[in-house]
């Protein structure tokens, strides 16, 4: 199969839709299947080799975050040249609402299209703009995916019709097959735990976790906290306890496998986002890892965690409950244990092997309903490709 995916936000920087964008995309491949993504990126920046750059990408803020993307006729230019040059029996858009190379792919494209949301949000003054612009564009979208029901939410209040809730993927053995390193590691008298996220980026959490930090060290003195992540350890910590500074080891950004080895290192991974999150991937890197995860009780880490089966949770913004909760289970080494194993069980179920079939079965089922409505009345196929028949 001839598959094309767009990813609208730049390669330069790591995120949760470019990492599902990248490993469907190598998934994929591995399965035999010919694949091309089309994505923002700087030219300074290695690609590989099935990723074709749209040109730079401009930093605006975006559903509470900063994002890096692209948009204009230059881009449109080019996103024009690989729908015809790649002449895919399919093209995947994600987040094809954001304005970005997911939405010129959406305006210029014909034939079987796939739409995958990732956002919840309520409607931002942006997608309020831009509308009525795309809206006669949306209706091309064949079939809709949503990582999360909160997601899905998203696009049967905002965007309309429905979507079938398929969720991020991970490489579940390569995160169970990290090994520990012994920096990382805690004992009894000074535990580790661990941050991963952007820094200076407030809905990550990290002010809720230093906030907490004053009453945990007081109870646990010897706790190290391993921060990783893009951005300047000088300004988070500004204001800062000099106990809690002094507690924080900061690691910058890590490589993938870096990353695994820390989460497997650690005695609990700490998730203190306060909102914006439709699903959590790193939850379930964590939970794959056989780290014990303790996150703020937001919905979408609730329906990863099983509802606190497979984690713990704290009330969201709640320092005092996280300081409560995290230092309880430091002082519980068997609790831990019994977390980790209950994670990383639950963890099996975002497996690529299981999330890459699931979006192929959506593949297939557009690609034939749009050649059967070339055969049948066409009111017929419209209403049941957009959602319209239950």
């Amino acid at each position: 199969m001839r598959i094309g995916i767009v990813c609208p936000y730049s390669f330069d920087v790591p995120g949760g839709v470019q990492f599902h964008v990248r490993d469907l995309a190598e998934h994929l491949i591995g399965q035999g299947h010919d694949v091309s993504v089309l994505a923002p990126a700087d030219s300074e920046t290695a690609l590989p080799d099935y990723v074709t750059s749209a040109g730079r990408a401009t930093a605006v803020r975006y559903n509470g975050s900063v994002a890096r993307l692209n948009f204009g006729p230059v881009t449109a230019s080019k996103v024009g040249k690989w729908l015809d040059a790649g002449q895919f029996d399919v093209l995947h858009l994600h987040e094809p609402v954001t304005p970005s190379v997911s939405v010129l792919a959406l305006m210029a494209a014909e034939g079987p299209i796939v739409a995958t949301f990732h956002t919840s949000m309520l409607r931002s003054r942006t997608m309020q703009t831009a509308y009525p612009i795309i809206r006669p564009s949306l209706e091309k979208i064949a079939g809709r995916i949503a990582v999360s029901e909160d997601a899905r939410r998203t696009v049967t209040t905002h965007v309309g019709g429905d979507a079938v809730v398929i969720p991020n993927g991970v490489y579940v053995d390569r995160f169970a097959g990290a090994p520990r390193r012994s920096a990382w590691m805690g004992t009894p008298a000074s535990p580790t735990i661990a941050f991963l996220g952007r820094m200076g980026e407030p809905r990550k959490g990290l002010p809720v976790l230093a906030a907490a930090l004053p009453e945990i060290l007081r109870s646990i003195p010897g706790l190290r906290v391993l921060v990783a992540g893009p951005g300047d350890p000088e300004e988070v910590t500004e204001g800062w306890p000099p106990e809690v500074v002094a507690a924080c080891e900061f690691l910058g950004s890590v490589s993938d496998d870096d990353k695994a080895s820390l989460l497997a290192s650690v005695d609990v991974y700490v998730a203190p986002n306060t909102g914006g999150e439709s699903f959590g991937i790193i939850l379930i890197e964590a939970m794959s890892a056989g780290a014990c995860v303790l996150a703020s009780d937001l919905a979408a880490f609730s329906r990863v965690l099983d509802g606190g089966t497979a984690g713990a949770m704290f009330a969201n913004e709640q320092p005092d409950d996280l300081a409560r909760t995290l230092v309880d289970l430091l002082r519980r080494p068997e609790r831990r244990a019994e977390l980790a194993a209950a994670g990383q069980h639950r963890a099996s179920l975002f497996d690529w092997s299981v999330v890459a079939d699931e979006i192929l079965a959506v593949y297939e089922t557009v690609i034939e309903g749009v050649a059967a409505a070339h055969l049948e009345p066409q009111g017929r196929w419209n209403r049941f490709l957009r959602g319209g028949a239950r």
